[in-house]
């Protein structure tokens, strides 16, 4: 099969091996998978060691991609929700490896492709949906309350207005000029223009602030969150450059711990924690009509290259996604 390979920091269309799924995975012909944050992030960080450090430890292809959309080609023995032939959607999480004709998933991380989605809306779900949904849970929203999404353009963003709103809340995004339209016809009841305006010099107070995407700074937030409110922090601050990373998680923890001490505000980051029930819950609401992904831009595979220099860029809308070929061979 073909795969986009990360290898001596460069990504490279080659043939790889069609993976064999395990007792309780489900082999998917993929259509179309995603570049998301995780994605990039970790592409950086291959090209700038050159990918020997993780290749050494990894010995086979490295392969990113999170999520997937795409026909089921076989299933192994223990699995019994799926057969071949079925219409799927989902991911691998972190093992990653969808950036590719084929792919192997956990039975738990799948579920049938909405009939109102294409495969390439459809593909865009998992990531920004699982995040925004276990920050969510962990904040336990409430109807009336106040909620800021900062990135609520963004692959994280998008999903987090609306799942605002359908747990009851009233939402103003922040984006920048362009994507203003965007972020209201999700769901927003109100939005910042981040270039234009200050989110945090208004005089609103917020009950929950939602930052996708590490950009809305600690200072800014505390002035317009009330004290002893959710700081959701689904992303790290830094871009995406590793010497900038590690010294801004390290002043990040900092303040984090200072912030929790005074009881200023309550920080929520780090990696969530999801379950095999988000996937039913999101398709669900997908199906009811309240929750729909956006997509930037596609691109096949063999231009991987070009959609993950774009997305680096930071401005994408919703979700970059990857386009499979057509082609029915394995390998």
């Amino acid at each position: 099969m073909k795969a986009a390979v990360h290898s001596g920091g460069e990504i490279r269309i080659q043939d790889v091996q069609t993976p064999v799924p395990k007792d309780n995975e489900v082999l998917v012909r993929i259509h179309a998978a995603t570049v998301c944050a995780a994605d990039y992030r970790i592409g950086h960080l291959l090209r700038s060691t050159g990918g020997r450090v993780i290749a050494a430890l990894r010995r086979k292809p490295i392969i990113m991609g999170m999520e997937l959309a795409g026909t089921v080609q076989s299933v192994g023995k223990n699995v019994t929700r799926f057969s071949p032939g079925d219409q799927v959607f989902g991911g691998t999480g972190f093992k990653f490896a969808t950036q590719a004709e084929y792919g192997c998933a956990l039975e738990s991380q799948l579920e049938k492709k909405p009939a109102s989605m294409t495969v390439e809306e459809s593909a865009a779900v998992m990531f920004g949906g699982f995040t925004a949904l276990a920050f969510m849970k962990m904040v336990k929203i409430q109807p009336g309350q106040n909620v800021l999404v900062y990135g609520a353009s963004g692959s994280v963003g998008v999903f987090a207005v609306q799942l605002a709103k359908h747990f009851g809340a009233r939402v103003t995004g922040v984006c920048s000029t362009g994507n203003l339209n965007l972020v209201k016809s999700i769901g927003a009841d109100a939005v910042v223009d981040y270039t234009r305006e200050d989110f945090s010099s208004a005089g609103r107070i917020y009950d929950v602030v939602f930052d996708a995407v590490g950009k809305s700074g600690f200072s800014r937030t505390l002035k317009c969150l009330r004290r002893g409110g959710p700081y959701v922090r689904a992303a790290p601050s830094g871009g995406i450059r590793l010497s900038s990373l590690i010294t801004s998680m390290l002043g990040d923890t900092l303040r984090q711990t200072w912030i929790s001490m005074t009881g200023t505000a309550k920080i929520i980051g780090g990696v969530p924690r999801v379950s095999p029930e988000d996937l039913s819950f999101l398709k669900r609401l997908i199906d009811a009509g309240e929750l729909r992904t956006v997509i930037d831009r596609c691109y096949p595979l063999e231009k991987i290259a070009e959609a993950y220099r774009y997305a680096e860029r930071g401005h994408k809308k919703g979700h970059v996604v990857i386009v499979m070929p057509q082609s029915s061979g394995g390998g």
